[in-house]
């Protein structure tokens, strides 16, 4: 698709921005993301599963299929910037998410920094970092679907989402409280759960290019920690209110709906091989789009199909090195 785009490499870099910024507000990144919040308070929960865990994906779905294959040169030409909003996300969106007061605005933040994690890894130029991010893409719709669906149950019982108001949920709702908590280990990648590899892939791949990308982006898992944990400790622990005491627990229906998504996550957490295995040839491409020239890349591709002819070539074995990460 690039090499049909005769265009300057000045009107390249503006048909780039106006590509970019429509799929950063879909994503959503900061500073583009400020639509999100308010949209997911407002929300019913079943909506905001749909718009963040599956709908917002288009945005970074966008920019791998769109982005960098039209615009290789201006996606390298961008992406210093752009690895730099992705970081601030990640921070921005876990201090942002701590503050909250409402659990819908707080878990809509939480996605904003694993946003950030997603760019990260697509513009950073590393195969395992780019891997990372897709895998991210399934494991974020999982975790989100989950607490956005628990909370939801949780408000049709207690008439409120504000934290403040709630406190000892867990000894009237065990399973509410079991269920967010989970849903939550995931969101904040605890090994076993489906976000611990793809944070993992992202921050591994980023430490090989950038230290100091890798250093920042680590504060943001410390951050999700708090983000996670003191909500729990402030909705669900302590001594319940009078008014909530005998508030019915899940119902069949509704452990209907939250079981296959805990199961989704414990699949992708134990076992993703199947899923980084799938996307190894995705990832790579991606990362040459964004670490090479258009000649170089082309070069490559060339000598590839050469090797691959005499039955050796330099893929299979990039791709046994992102197996051995991903394992």
């Amino acid at each position: 698709m690039a090499a049909n785009l005769h265009v300057s490499a000045s009107a390249g870099h503006w048909i780039f921005l106006t590509f970019f910024i429509a799929f950063a507000i879909k994503a959503p990144l900061v500073p583009v993301h400020t639509w999100l919040p308010d949209t997911a308070e407002q929300a019913t929960p079943g909506t905001s599963v749909l718009l963040i865990g599956i709908l917002d994906k288009i945005g970074t779905f966008g920019m791998i299929t769109l982005v960098l294959p039209i615009f290789p040169e201006a996606s390298r030409w961008a992406a210093p910037v752009i690895l730099v909003l992705a970081v601030v996300s990640i921070i921005y969106g876990g201090l942002a998410a701590i503050a909250q007061d409402n659990l819908y605005r707080l878990i809509s933040y939480t996605s904003v920094s694993h946003f950030g994690f997603m760019v990260l890894g697509i513009f950073i130029g590393n195969q395992v970092a780019a891997n990372g991010a897709m895998v991210y893409m399934v494991a974020h719709g999982l975790s989100i679907a989950g607490l956005y669906l628990v909370t939801g149950f949780m408000a049709r019982r207690t008439g409120t989402v504000t934290i403040s108001e709630l406190g000892g949920i867990a000894r009237v709702m065990p399973l509410v409280a079991g269920t967010f908590l989970v849903c939550g280990l995931a969101s904040i990648a605890l090994p076993g759960l489906s976000g611990f590899v793809p944070e993992w892939m992202v921050l591994t791949g980023t430490f090989s290019v950038s230290l100091a990308l890798g250093g920042a982006a680590v504060v943001g898992v410390v951050i999700a920690a708090v983000y996670m944990l003191l909500p729990y400790q402030r909705v669900f622990t302590g001594a319940p209110a009078p008014e909530r005491v005998g508030s019915p627990d899940l119902d069949g229906r509704e452990r209907l709906v939250v079981v296959p998504i805990i199961a989704a996550m414990l699949a992708l957490g134990l076992a993703p091989a199947t899923l980084t295995h799938a996307l190894d040839d995705v990832a790579r491409q991606v990362a040459l789009t964004v670490t090479r020239s258009p000649q170089d890349a082309a070069s490559a591709v060339v000598a590839g199909d050469s090797h691959d002819a005499g039955g050796a070539s330099e893929a299979p074995a990039a791709s046994t090195a992102t197996e051995g990460n991903t394992k």
